[in-house]
């Protein structure tokens, strides 16, 4: 169900007069939540600001397809999504999968940024060793307690398919923190 303040700023985003300072009320409502999504697959925070800053010049560019079927926060989040595994897949091609995870985890604790304490760095180092696909599950559900039905949308993904993602990479960090015992 779409908010009232969403519907108020489709119907401005639609008007030429208004698009401009819609869009910027847009950037402001949605970028701190889009900014920690990106920055939760990629850890350093220059990377995630291009990825962000690509993901509203695309929103902007596409103004005119959005149907308005989904809310605008899911076309934002399928749009942020797309973009960051775009990245992550340019990245992949440099660093070899094998060695990704650690370069991950090395990339969190060289952050100025990062200001976790041991066991925050522990779980990152876990949710960095999932599959992308289940990093990613993992981050909307635990993190932006994003419902399967949003979640599906943003991914396109069945539901179910989601919630056994998500299971799974339960699994995996439960597995990661019982090995250091």
């Amino acid at each position: 169900m779409k908010s009232t303040e969403e519907n108020s700023l489709m119907l401005r985003l639609n008007q030429p007069e208004q698009q401009r300072q819609a869009f910027e009320e847009l950037v402001n409502l949605y970028g701190p939540q889009l900014y920690r999504q990106i920055r939760r697959m990629v850890y350093d925070h220059d990377d995630t600001n291009d990825i962000l800053q690509n993901t509203f010049i695309k929103a902007w560019n596409n103004l005119d397809t959005f149907r308005g079927d989904a809310r605008l926060s899911s076309w934002l989040y399928r749009i942020a999504t797309n973009e960051t595994l775009n990245f992550l897949q340019r990245r992949k091609d440099i660093t070899p999968l094998e060695d990704a995870p650690s370069a991950l985890a090395a990339q969190l604790t060289a952050d100025e940024y990062f200001d976790g304490d041991e066991t925050e760095l522990l779980l990152q180092q876990a949710i960095a060793s999932l599959p992308e696909k289940q990093r990613l599950v993992f981050q909307l559900k635990y993190y932006e307690e994003m419902k399967y039905e949003d979640m599906s949308q943003v991914l396109d993904t069945s539901v179910g398919a989601l919630k056994a993602s998500y299971h799974h990479a339960v699994r995996k960090i439960c597995d990661f923190f019982n090995s250091r015992d």
